[in-house]
């Protein structure tokens, strides 16, 4: 059977129906270009575009939608109503555990709070709850609109079939991944790591990756974009050295992405489908074929099934009131009680009191003022290179900003993310990892500021 399809030639028609559609995914989710002097992507650029149009309106509209979650979470727990019973989508949103409405119910409370500016200032403060409303929330409110109906561009078209045929050889060996989760890693890089987490838990839900493969792939892959990583660098003043800044991420970043899927708690998530059954065949390349046909055939069929504009808009508006529904509450909730707890207790600064005996048996000067930093990153990748921007040492602040980047699943943004999507990763598990990915890249980092200092 295979052979008989092998034989078949396709029309130029059906590759531009696969090919069109994913370079114009490609380019508005994968090409970084300069803007203004700062580098974005299309997807990116619109989402800033609306959050600065919208600026006023945004936070009520963020309001009435945490708040119409809550209330139908628990209306729904309460009663069962019919509507949400028999709608899948319905369910899945509103239908969560008790940890989840617990959260919803923190999330609700928070967020009018830090709306109506009440209770006491370090709850609403710019630097807790009002950073979180009115910095991250509105800026991911755009980014769920625009990802959440472009996101197909990539993933409906067979962009994600053809190139995971091709790089699973590399990627299943190497990191234990199917091919196509190189996608969502090169998204993260050259936009936005919640990107990379969004279509990751697309990825998932639609049967295309296990719970295993999606915890790896959102805790390990879904990275820091350049344009945050320029960001960090230049809060340290150390800007003339983003190549090899960079290029330690990168390498830290693999071995990383290397040795954490091999050790608990990712180890130890099943491989099991949230479908029940596997959809990704792009792996079993059958006889007769090479990687790039077999990616061709794969690519091809998926497009012609894609191609129906009604579907394609009601997809896009299910996915993006799932992130705006399921992800914006849990953001509220966690990044806040994080960010509250970093700025008004020293809990972040006792657990980074373990590192100090590290970082001097590596000689790392002010090893004392640079350990606060080593998990205050778990609150907001940002917080550490505020902190270390006043130590003297060139060293430790190159250390500091670039382990800030490596850690990765910070709660403010990406770990709340994480958290409010369906992948299987819960607080704990984010915090061990965030630990792990810390000892992991600490000494590769140490081991390069010592070459270059």
């Amino acid at each position: 059977m295979y052979n008989e399809v092998k034989k078949r030639n396709y029309s130029i028609g059906a590759y531009l129906q696969f090919i069109i559609p994913s370079l114009i995914g490609i380019f508005l989710l994968m090409i970084p270009f300069n803007y203004d002097g700062e580098t974005t992507i299309v997807v990116a650029l619109l989402a800033d575009k609306l959050t600065n149009y919208a600026f006023n309106i945004l936070p009520t509209i963020v309001l009435i939608l945490i708040s119409f979650t809550t209330i139908v979470t628990l209306i729904y727990k309460l009663t069962k109503p019919s509507i949400i019973e028999e709608s899948d989508f319905l369910k899945g949103i509103f239908n969560v555990s008790t940890f989840w409405v617990i959260a919803r119910i923190i999330g609700i409370i928070l967020v009018f709070l830090v709306y109506f500016e009440a209770g006491p200032e370090w709850i609403w403060s710019g630097d807790t709850g009002g950073l979180i409303l009115n910095d991250l929330i509105l800026s991911l409110f755009s980014i769920f609109l625009f990802a959440g109906f472009l996101l197909p561009f990539l993933t409906d078209f067979g962009l994600l079939e053809f190139v995971g045929s091709i790089l699973t050889p590399l990627m299943r060996p190497v990191f234990t991944l199917p091919g196509r989760s190189s996608i969502d890693c090169i998204a993260s890089w050259v936009g936005d790591g919640t990107i990379g987490v969004t279509l990751t838990n697309k990825q998932y839900l639609g049967g295309y990756y296990t719970a295993r493969e999606a915890s790896v792939i959102a805790t390990t892959f879904s990275a820091v974009s350049i344009t945050f990583s320029l960001v960090v660098l230049g809060q340290v003043d150390l800007m003339h050295l983003f190549g090899i800044y960079y290029l330690t991420i990168i390498i830290s970043g693999i071995i990383a992405a290397i040795i954490l899927p091999k050790i608990p708690p990712l180890s130890r998530k099943s491989d099991t489908y949230f479908t029940g059954e596997n959809k990704d065949i792009g792996e079993n390349v059958p006889e007769g074929f090479t990687n790039i046909q077999w990616g061709s055939k794969l690519a091809i069929e998926k497009a012609k099934k894609s191609g129906n504009v009604k579907n394609f808009v009601v997809n896009g508006t299910k996915t993006v009131f799932d992130m705006w529904l399921g992800v914006l509450p849990a953001i509220m909730a966690f990044g806040t009680i994080a960010l509250i707890i970093a700025e008004a207790t020293p809990i972040f600064q006792w657990l980074g009191t373990p590192f100090i005996p590290i970082l001097k048996l590596f000689n790392i000067p002010y090893a004392v003022e640079a350990a606060q930093t080593m998990v205050v990153g778990f609150a907001d990748m940002f917080l550490p290179s505020v902190i270390g921007a006043s130590i003297p040492s060139d060293m430790t602040r190159f250390v500091i900003a670039t382990l800030s980047v490596t850690q990765l699943v910070y709660l403010s943004e990406a770990g709340a993310v994480i958290l409010g999507a369906k992948i299987p990763v819960n607080l704990k598990d984010l915090f061990l990892i965030f630990i792990e990915r810390t000892l992991v890249t600490l000494p590769i980092i140490i081991l390069v500021a010592h070459l270059i200092f």
